[in-house]
């Protein structure tokens, strides 16, 4: 028997250990069991290239739980450990990088990221136990081995009676972690970490129902037998090749992936590189809502299978979080902090080619199926928006797929709604104006005040779209969007609508000199127009530029103006050829002509959704009166 002490400077290491991963203490089941899917995959290589002459069989990995010993028992068929692989890999790399280790930790702080993945390998082992003991045989001909330490830096080592080939490790829970002597807890690990790795991983038994031998009666109870349970499947299917799986699979897989959602995806992409880094995954697009915070954190970032985190900010175009499945990748580097990974070249390459594969398969799916894409358009649209806002690569593929609707139900491509809008929707200045709706129970009047016009108008209703519309109209030529009650609409009335106004210029200025008298909010522009005889007495619009700044605050772009809080300011069209504005400018009695004023303004400001709280129930109670 031999006893010595650790390679280490530091004279306790494990406290230290216990100190700065506490919060992270539970990767110690993920870190033992990936050592041990090593230790198994690396014998697989050895003897599938005549390396090693042994049987490699049907390998697997067994967790074994023994609360009343208060002992968890990792045990691997793996290659094994001599003597002195045990003195080299366990008593001087393992605990000389626990040191290197914790240093990094320290030093990224709270911009850790990703820290605490990979790289602890068996000395996460002491966060959780008080004791740990490894018993070896390697496939060599040499004696297995006995280590055990007690969380101090002694050791002994001694010959062990092991007969068969891998490694058990026995963890001596400790008293702080208990949790850890719990079947659920266990369960819950595996499941969360090891679910997908490539080693089938036994936690108990379970049992299973076998068929009723030939003859056996009705009322018999079927046979049943004692199985291993299998925990994992080592098998998923981003491992595998696209040609390989139907669209079946990919939806098994992704119900395995979320059990709890219950709705289907709306399609799927397969990621699969090997150059100039490896990567393999599937992502999901999901019915997506318009709130942007709910979605993200679905996707789980895997290294050779094991699950890393689901935080893939950073490595995942941003846009894209809200999308879900798996990315598995061995050339992302993990232990570092998130502001390294923005910078670090491998990981931009890897976002950028995820992000080319998505715009690929969108347009793919659009070429293949428009009608489809079109009924999906809803339900994808949020990400699509998003990435052309975000990632200017992204933008310029989207212009081939992403669509702009109409309030009608119908679908434009931009160069199709270029070409629809260009005959009657151009200002003075010959620029494209795209009219748009972004509530078409809210905007009802004014969409069908624009209909009747003639103009078409789009459907433009999720939360960023004002940023995107910006975009849009500094990256296009000769385009400019106006909400189909802003107050660009003005422009194409006026060159398409030549009405002559049946009150007198003298009339006018009367006509506005009452008005400003009894509406004395100065947030309102008073404008004369000449309209249609039918069309409302009185409109509200709003400055288009105002107003979408105002959006953008809401949705966290305002602040990067400086503009801080946005005044209210509106327009109020007057229709000077209306009867009722007549009637206002030839009421004799001021008490009336003030009654008819805050009536019609009232009636805008509601049409506008301006009218709310006890100015709307004044309105209402006002408006019962005039029906008495």
């Amino acid at each position: 028997m031999a006893t010595g002490k650790i390679n280490v400077s530091v004279d306790n290491i494990f406290p230290l250990i216990k100190k700065f991963l506490y919060s992270d203490h539970e990767i110690f089941l993920r870190e033992l069991i990936s050592n041990a899917t090593d230790a198994t995959l690396k014998l697989k290589h050895m003897t599938s290239i005549g390396e090693v002459k042994v049987d490699y069989g049907n390998p697997m990995i067994e967790i074994k739980l023994d609360k009343k010993g208060k002992k968890l028992h990792i045990i691997d068929q793996g290659i094994g450990m001599t003597q002195e692989e045990v003195k080299k890999y366990i008593n001087e790399v393992a605990f000389s990088g626990a040191e290197e280790f914790l240093d990094k930790y320290k030093e990224a702080g709270k911009d850790a990221g990703i820290i605490g993945h990979f790289g602890l390998g068996f000395y996460s082992s002491f966060m959780v136990a008080d004791k740990v003991e490894i018993i070896t045989k390697s496939y060599k001909e040499e004696p297995a081995v006995h280590w055990s330490c007690d969380g101090s830096p002694e050791f002994s080592l001694k010959k062990s009676k092991k007969e068969d080939r891998g490694t058990e490790i026995i963890l001596h829970i400790a008293d702080d972690s208990t949790e850890f002597l719990e079947e659920n807890r266990i369960k819950e690990l595996l499941n969360k970490y090891n679910k997908f790795m490539p080693i089938p991983i036994k936690f108990g038994t379970r049992t299973e129902t076998l068929p009723k031998p030939e003859g056996a009666k009705e009322e018999d109870p079927a046979p049943t037998k004692e199985v291993d349970n299998i925990v994992n499947n080592p098998n998923p299917a981003w491992t595998k090749q696209p040609a390989d799986l139907k669209d079946e699979d990919y939806k098994s897989f992704y119900r395995e992936l979320y059990p709890m959602q219950f709705e289907e995806p709306l399609f799927h992409i397969h990621l699969n590189v090997d150059y100039p880094f490896n990567l393999t995954g599937i992502l999901y697009f999901p019915k997506l809502t318009n709130d942007l915070n709910i979605q993200k954190d679905r996707i789980q970032l895997y290294q050779n299978q094991v699950f890393v985190t689901d935080n893939v900010e950073g490595i995942v175009p941003e846009f894209l979080t809200m999308l879900r499945g798996v990315i598995d990748s061995p050339d992302i580097p993990l232990n570092v902090s998130r502001s390294y990974l923005q910078a670090d070249g491998a990981v931009k390459k890897i976002a950028s080619y995820i992000t080319r594969k998505v715009a690929d398969k969108l347009n793919s799916l659009f070429k293949n199926n428009r009608e489809e894409f079109e009924a999906k358009w809803n339900d994808i649209k949020i990400v699509i928006e998003y990435g052309m806002l975000s990632e200017e690569k992204f933008f310029e593929k989207a212009d081939k797929f992403a669509l702009y609707p109409t309030v009608d139900g119908k679908y434009y491509t931009f160069e199709e709604m270029k070409e629809a809008l260009k005959a009657n929707q151009t200002d003075k200045d010959d620029k494209l104006v795209v009219l748009y709706a972004s509530d078409k129970e809210a905007q009802h009047s004014y969409i069908e005040a624009a209909k009747n016009k003639g103009y078409e108008v789009l459907l433009m209703d999720s939360p960023i779209i004002a940023h995107l519309m910006q975009k849009l109209e500094t990256s296009k030529e000769n385009l400019s969007f106006a909400r189909v009650d802003a107050d660009h609409l003005d422009n194409l009335i006026k060159k398409e609508d030549t009405q002559i106004s049946k009150l007198s210029d003298e009339e006018k200025e009367r006509l506005k000199t009452n008005l400003e008298e009894v509406i004395t909010d100065k947030g309102y522009t008073i404008q004369m127009e000449a309209m249609d005889s039918n069309a409302s007495p009185f409109i509200i619009t709003e400055p288009e530029f105002m107003r979408r700044m105002k959006e953008m605050q809401k949705t966290g772009g305002g602040g990067m103006f400086g503009m801080g809080n946005m005044p209210e300011m509106y327009n109020l069209i007057v229709n000077t050829n209306h009867e009722l504005v007549g009637e206002i400018l030839n009421t004799k009695t001021a008490k009336k002509r003030e009654r008819l004023i805050n009536q019609s303004l009232d009636l805008a400001r509601l049409s506008k959704g301006l009218l709310k709280g006890e100015e709307l129930t004044n309105f209402i109670k006002r408006s019962y009166e005039m029906v008495k």
